[in-house]
């Protein structure tokens, strides 16, 4: 069992908010899973905002407030709490995130992973150490804070309206292993499920489409003009000049023409969900093994029988 990380409630408002909740928690004697019992939440949820890692949600927050009986706190702090900024992202997307905090809406295409804001941190880690092997623990927690940070961009009420396409490959790569993608998938599912966040999957067959490269995602906002942020894996750009950006705009409304309808494609990422959570992939990918060397697979022990 991993050993219990002290949170350094310095850090930053939410942290500081995440370490007095584990306190009254534990003060009361009750675990994770005890605490959120009765809510729409889990207990990985509440430990990633014990750690300063996901903002309280205001429903949540009255949750906890009942349960430890703290007197309302927790609810009158999570605002300020949800203000608060965690930490200095990345130079080439701070102008891009200061942009998504006051956007009204937002339309997503990623051909590769999961959107930032809506990776829980060990799929998040899984990206970092690929990327960039030569981060020390403190720059991956930083850069893990930033992106925890912006989950209220698709899971709180009052968040911009939301509009994402996936790449079916999103769903079939594995990150991590197979239990880490399912608690990742289930995770969207959920959270596409209970507010205004739309998700469409863009199928493997679907053949060529308007994004074959990169992610990108446009923003509208309610006293501004729109602009399109395309990332690549090491560097990013804005766009807002208004005929590239209505270029890609009709661009994105022919993706959204060629994905599966949202009821669908919610369908499909809960089936792969279940799909990593059960052992079914896993089992597939061994049949295969053993049919591409001309085998058929067998119980594990069991022998092929002598000639």
């Amino acid at each position: 069992m991993a050993a219990r990380k002290d949170i350094d409630g310095s850090v930053s408002v939410p942290a500081f908010y995440g370490k007095e909740l584990r306190w009254k928690r534990e003060a009361a004697g009750l675990t994770l899973q005890q605490t959120v019992e009765g809510s729409f939440y889990g207990a990985s949820y509440l430990s990633e905002i014990e750690r300063g890692h996901r903002r309280m949600p205001e429903e949540l927050a009255r949750h906890v407030d009942r349960v430890l009986r703290t007197d309302g706190f927790f609810a009158r702090c999570c605002e300020d709490v949800r203000k608060a900024g965690n930490s200095r992202p990345a130079p080439c997307f701070a102008e891009a995130l200061q942009m998504e905090a006051r956007a009204r809406g937002i339309e997503e295409w990623n051909s590769t992973v999961i959107p930032g804001p809506l990776q829980l941190e060990p799929y998040f880690r899984e990206i970092i150490r690929v990327a960039h092997p030569q981060y020390d623990e403190e720059k991956v927690a930083e850069l893990v804070a930033v992106r925890r940070s912006r989950a209220c961009v698709y899971e709180e009420a009052d968040g911009p309206a939301s509009w994402t396409v996936l790449h079916e490959s999103v769903l079939r790569q594995p990150v991590g292993g197979d239990e880490l993608m399912a608690e990742q998938l289930a995770h969207v599912a959920n959270v596409a499920g209970r507010r205004r966040f739309i998700v469409q999957v863009l199928p493997s067959d679907a053949g060529l489409h308007p994004y074959m490269t990169g992610s990108t995602f446009l923003m509208s906002f309610s006293d501004a003009p729109p602009v399109v942020y395309t990332e690549g894996s090491y560097s990013g750009q804005i766009h807002d000049d208004p005929n590239i950006v209505m270029e890609y705009q009709q661009a994105y409304n022919r993706l959204r023409a060629a994905a599966l309808p949202p009821e669908e494609s919610l369908r499909m990422i809960e089936a792969a969900a279940e799909d990593y959570a059960s052992g079914n992939r896993a089992r597939r990918l061994e049949h295969r093994r053993f049919a591409s060397r001309g085998l058929r697979s067998r119980p594990r022990g069991v022998r092929r029988p002598r000639r």
